[in-house]
């Protein structure tokens, strides 16, 4: 076992935490202690006890077990629990990374991904008989790549393959194949930034076009647009561009963009501009 702390404290949820609660939980402190994300010392164990408390807690029969003999249900040879001796306390997390971020990197991840929602647990025996493991590869892609779907030929075991990625996949997306699984990696885009299958950009605007009203031309995924900001608008407005945003990868539609109005202000003014912002300040 990698901790002695409760599990329940592990995952900030209570004892009567429904699944999907045990699943935004796990989510969340797995994001926040991924030590790709993570640089800290202690990042890679907080990582491993998050990936072992939702083991546990995330299995039913587990759970039970854990709630009536805590820690011990699964100690080798504590011969209390139903799991005492018979679970390794590694289970399908087993973790390992890989952060080299150049081209495809095919490192072994196990099952250890924290962004697979839809993880392996144990099956058939409730005495932690494990179902065989496929394995588990990395693929980088572009963000573009990941907002549209891409095809991408790729040499797995020594076989060339061709992998199809469905639009709209994120960062830690997985996707099963029949042989293996991937965990996909999208690169950061200096443009857009993608929260869910929204994306937000700010603008810059001048002084006078927010005072005034104008036309800006906005960049979207599907290429410039053309928006209508209002006089007098505030810097940090956000104006939403329905339906701009990420397809999504599971059904159909799609997400919005948002555009932040952020406005410029002059730092080098010439002589006919200061006058006419003093006769804007006299008549304010």
């Amino acid at each position: 076992m990698v901790t002695s702390r409760d599990y329940y404290e592990i995952l900030g949820v209570s004892k009567s935490a429904s699944e999907t609660e045990l699943k935004q939980a796990y989510r969340k402190m797995a994001l926040q202690w991924h030590p790709d994300r993570n640089k800290t010392k202690e990042a890679e164990s907080k990582f491993k006890e998050v990936n072992e408390a939702y083991e546990i807690l995330s299995n039913p029969q587990k759970k039970v077990a854990y709630d009536q003999y805590g820690h011990s249900a699964f100690q080798q040879g504590a011969g209390q629990g139903p799991f005492a001796g018979g679970a390794s306390g590694q289970g399908p997390f087993s973790y390992s990374y890989s952060s080299g971020g150049q081209g495809f990197d095919f490192s072994d991840f196990g099952v250890s991904d924290p962004f697979d929602i839809f993880e392996q647990f144990f099956g058939g025996s409730p005495f932690g008989r494990k179902q065989a493991r496929k394995q588990v590869y990395s693929l980088q892609i572009d963000f573009m790549d990941a907002v549209k779907g891409v095809s991408k030929d790729v040499d797995i075991d020594g076989k060339r393959k061709t992998i199809k990625i469905p639009a709209g996949v994120d960062e830690g997306t997985r996707i099963r194949f029949d042989e293996f699984d991937l965990v996909i990696s999208v690169k950061h885009d200096k443009q857009f930034r993608r929260e869910a299958d929204d994306i937000y950009i700010d603008t810059h605007i001048s002084f006078a076009d927010a005072a005034l009203g104008t036309v800006a031309d906005i960049p979207t995924i599907d290429g410039n647009i053309k928006l209508r900001i209002k006089s007098g608008v505030q810097p940090g407005t956000l104006m939403r561009l329905s339906g701009q945003g990420i397809p999504h990868v599971r059904g159909s539609g799609r997400g919005d963009q948002y555009v932040r109005i952020l406005i410029a202000v002059p730092t080098h003014l010439n002589r006919q501009q200061k006058e006419l912002l003093e006769e804007l300040r006299r008549v304010s």
